[in-house]
C-alpha cells in the first residue's frame, strides 16, 4: 500500500473532469445560500433580491490550464468565498420592487432553488460517471 504524502492529493484530483464536478457542486451550494438568504429577507424593507452569476461564465473566465495559488484562499472558488466574491453576486434588476423596495419574489427564489438542485444532481451524475470509468479502467469495476 502507497503511503500519502502530508498535502498530496487524491489521483482523481488531478483529472479535469473531477475539477470541473466539484466547482459545479461548490457555485450551486454557493447559489442555494444566496437564494436562501433571498428567501430569509423576502420581507425586509428595501431588500434586493441577488443571484451568482451563471455557472458558465465562471467557468469562461477560467485559465485553459490549471490554476496554481500561492497560498491558500488565493482563488474564490469555494462555497462560501464564492458568495463573498464581489464580482460573482449579482443585483436582481429585473425583478420589479414592492412598495416598501424588497425584490424578492419567493416564486422566483423556489424555481431558483429547483435550478440548484439540478446543477448540484448534475454535478454528482458527472462525478459517479467519472468514477465508474476510472475504476473500470484500473480493472476494478464498481
Amino acid at each position: 500500500m502507497l503511503k500519502r504524502l502530508v498535502g498530496e492529493a487524491p489521483m482523481h484530483d488531478g483529472l479535469e473532469i473531477f475539477r470541473l464536478a466539484s466547482g459545479l457542486a461548490r457555485h450551486a451550494g454557493a447559489r442555494q445560500a444566496v437564494v436562501a438568504t433571498n428567501i430569509a429577507n423576502a420581507d425586509t424593507p428595501g431588500y434586493r433580491a441577488r443571484d451568482l452569476v451563471p455557472f458558465s461564465e465562471v467557468l469562461a473566465e477560467q485559465p485553459p490550464h490549471p490554476w496554481k495559488a500561492t497560498r491558500a484562499g488565493h482563488f474564490a472558488m469555494d462555497g462560501e468565498r464564492a458568495e463573498e466574491s464581489a464580482h460573482l453576486i449579482r443585483v436582481d434588476v429585473a425583478s420589479p420592487a414592492a412598495p416598501n423596495g424588497n425584490s424578492v419574489s419567493l416564486d422566483t427564489e423556489m424555481m431558483r432553488s429547483a435550478e440548484v438542485r439540478q446543477q448540484h444532481d448534475l454535478a454528482l451524475s458527472v462525478y459517479r460517471s467519472a468514477l465508474g470509468v476510472l475504476r473500470s479502467a484500473l480493472g476494478r469495476g464498481r
